[in-house]
């Protein structure tokens, strides 16, 4: 009886370390931004997407993932007032209010006590202590993602490992940080010209999709009268990517490739984390 009762336990022990060892650690990275600058010197005040954010954490969390939170500066990040509708949860307020509930809990918008770390911070810690990047969208990620030295540092770490990484709407602009010179390459875009396909982009040749130019044209009024310096589209055809934009617009598209997962819009958000857990389960 003893015998059989130290088999039980050891058995639970085992099965209890296979879960823990299954678990892998996700990088949630969002901006730091809570504005967009606009042509001229409008700012349309921004953030990251509610859904875009939540609906893949809790697949995540569900999944039973470990997750890290960060922005470039270890700034607490902003939710986009716009994306506080049911509407990006399929009109289920009760499933948005699950969201909410979550994203209170885990204090990620709390400027005093938010988990959020820099990415230097993640540096120090080590790019190989996680398994997967994520990258909401929003406007945000336009304004600091893209030139961020570290996010491109961390893709570019990613990639040779062929890593898991997972961009959704604007947020696969950040992929422009890898370039040799993400500056000078916006701040062509910026200036209305067309700058030079670079050589050697780490993902020259990827098939990728983010928010289209379809989209961005049939959203202008959410910008209060402004207009955007370049849209991620154009910026991530110049760059050397093979972009992909869904049949219809405001639908789920997700471009899988290689390492890469990238979504179209809000409404990819869950297919995106689908995607992720897939990958990580392989």
């Amino acid at each position: 009886m003893k015998s059989m009762t130290k088999t039980l336990l050891a058995s639970l022990v085992f099965a209890a370390g296979s879960q823990v060892a299954l678990a892998d650690n996700i990088l949630v990275v969002m901006s730091d931004e809570d504005h967009l600058k606009l042509k001229g010197t409008d700012v349309y005040e921004t953030g990251f997407y509610l859904n875009e954010l939540m609906q893949p954490v809790k697949m995540f969390l569900d999944a039973g993932h470990d997750l890290t939170f960060a922005t470039p500066n270890g700034l607490a990040p902003t939710v986009d007032v716009l994306s506080d509708s049911a509407m990006f949860f399929g009109n289920d307020e009760k499933s948005m209010a699950e969201h909410k509930a979550l994203l209170a809990k885990l204090k990620i918008t709390d400027k005093e006590n938010s988990p959020v770390i820099s990415l230097s911070r993640v540096e120090q810690i080590g790019y190989d202590k996680f398994d997967a990047v994520y990258v909401p969208g929003g406007h945000a990620p336009m304004n600091d993602l893209l030139t961020d030295k570290q996010m491109g540092a961390l893709l570019t770490d990613f990639h040779n490992k062929q890593k898991v990484t997972a961009l959704v709407c604007h947020g696969p602009i950040a992929l422009i940080s890898t370039l040799p010179n993400a500056q000078a390459f916006v701040q062509s875009l910026e200036a209305g010209k067309s700058p030079t396909t670079p050589k050697n982009w780490i993902y020259n040749g990827y098939k990728v999709t983010a928010f289209s130019n379809g989209e961005e044209e049939a959203s202008k009024g959410w910008l209060g009268g402004g207009e955007m310096k370049f849209y991620p589209q154009d910026a991530l055809n110049v760059a050397g990517a093979t972009f992909n934009v869904g049949a219809d617009l405001w639908y789920p598209n997700v471009v899988t490739d290689r390492e890469l997962i990238t979504g179209q819009n809000p409404a990819s958000a869950v297919a995106v984390a689908t995607e992720v857990l897939n990958k990580l389960q392989k």
